[in-house]
């Protein structure tokens, strides 16, 4: 028997696709060892994967008043930055959500997922994307048109190879691309288009040649248009989706993450926002609405992405970003549960570490009170019991 092995024995099995029923659950670091059926022992709690969030950004304030969201990043030293990423990632962990990936992530992000790969701090499993994006396009927008300190852009195919190039060699898991404006960015409209067709088109060839996935920010259905033609892996927010799209979509089973809660959030102005840029959220909600039903019920593939940043959407919200995937797609709680399991793993190209409970994969896990594959709204931070990533217990108490 291996030293480090440890179980929970007689506790529902949901393994990311089925209900297993009572199963013993064995574990050695960050490896499943068994998911064996057994004898019930407990009939209150259950065992799920971790969830998986494919849309974040850790890269804000986790204390609140820390001063403005979108200049903190800005005034704050990177090596400062690091441990607010880490403190957001976390507290994410605690509340199920074991892997996390960042899309626009730089050295914060990177030295953070570092630090969680070593061991040297238990929390969840990062992926990093790094930006690709234009002179005055949603990405250079998120810093003050006329604050001089600015992440970098690519205006050419041959930059736009690059800093590509740039960020495989940092480290990066992939990259994220823009194929419209966006929301909460500085005095651009949803509708801009963003760099050329050849800079869109050199930066994906460039990433799938270091075998990094893109990530394609589309609002518009002229963006949607230009991510299926270009070949992207991921659709960010979708909200243009059109029925001309869900061909594509489905033949190739691309997974989109609609980042229902933030768009809600700001459409509403739960937080504080500009007119700009509520105003532009409220358009993005109602085109949404209207093209996500029609969407869903053809199939197109949803997963679990929430642009989670600790300011407009907390960590733990995922919680509550599955609920309303339900209610907006007209789901079944399995269904859902699975866009934030194991489709979102496949989606990440994690199908063979996470997402789903199977001897060899990596041991994160819930356990829960309730059975949320059968009631979704079991899935709440009062009926976590325990949250295990990479094999190390990083909330709650196991069962005995």
């Amino acid at each position: 028997m291996p030293a480090n092995l440890q179980r929970l024995t007689g506790i529902t099995v949901w393994d990311g696709d089925v209900e297993v029923g009572p199963a013993t659950l064995s574990w050695d670091g960050d490896r499943i060892v068994e998911v064996a059926p057994t004898a019930p022992v407990q009939s209150e709690l259950s065992i799920i994967p971790g969830l998986i969030d494919t849309h974040v950004h850790l890269d804000s304030a986790a204390v609140p008043g820390a001063g403005d969201w979108m200049t903190w990043p800005l005034v704050t030293p990177v090596s400062e930055r690091s441990l607010h990423v880490v403190a957001h990632a976390r507290r994410a962990a605690a509340m199920g959500v074991t892997t996390l990936r960042d899309l626009s992530g730089s050295e914060p992000q990177l030295s953070a997922a570092r630090a969680f790969d070593a061991g040297l701090i238990p929390g969840p499993r990062l992926l990093v994307h790094g930006a690709v994006g234009m002179t005055a396009g949603h990405g250079d927008l998120f810093t003050p048109p006329h604050y001089p300190h600015r992440g970098p852009v690519a205006d050419s195919p041959d930059e736009c190879r690059k800093l590509v190039r740039q960020w495989a060699r940092e480290g990066a898991d992939g990259i994220k691309i823009f194929t419209s404006g966006g929301v909460l960015s500085i005095g651009d409209k949803v509708g801009w288009r963003n760099q050329t067709r050849e800079e869109i088109a050199a930066t994906i060839d460039e990433a799938h040649a270091l075998g990094m996935l893109v990530a394609a920010h589309a609002h518009s259905s002229e963006g949607v248009d230009i991510a299926l033609e270009m070949g992207v892996d991921s659709i960010e927010h979708g909200t243009g989706i059109l029925p001309r799209h869900w061909d594509v979509l489905l033949e190739r089973n691309i997974p989109v993450a609609p980042t229902l809660l933030i768009n809600d959030a700001i459409a509403e102005r739960r937080i504080p926002v500009s007119d700009e840029a509520a105003e532009k959220g409220r358009a993005v909600v109602a085109e949404r609405d209207e093209n996500f039903v029609g969407a869903a019920a053809a199939g197109i593939r949803f997963v679990l992405g929430t642009d989670a940043n600790g300011v407009f959407v907390a960590f733990g919200d995922q919680l509550e970003e599955l609920r309303l995937m339900k209610r907006a797609f007209s789901w079944s709680s399995e269904r859902t549960l699975r866009a934030g399991t194991s489709d979102a793993a496949d989606a990440i190209r994690l199908t063979t570490k996470v997402g789903r409970l199977a001897p060899g994969l990596g041991a994160d896990f819930v356990v829960v009170r309730g059975k949320p594959w059968r009631d979704i709204d079991d899935l709440t931070a009062e009926n976590i019991v325990a949250v295990v990533a990479r094999g190390r217990l990083v909330a709650g108490a196991l069962p005995s």
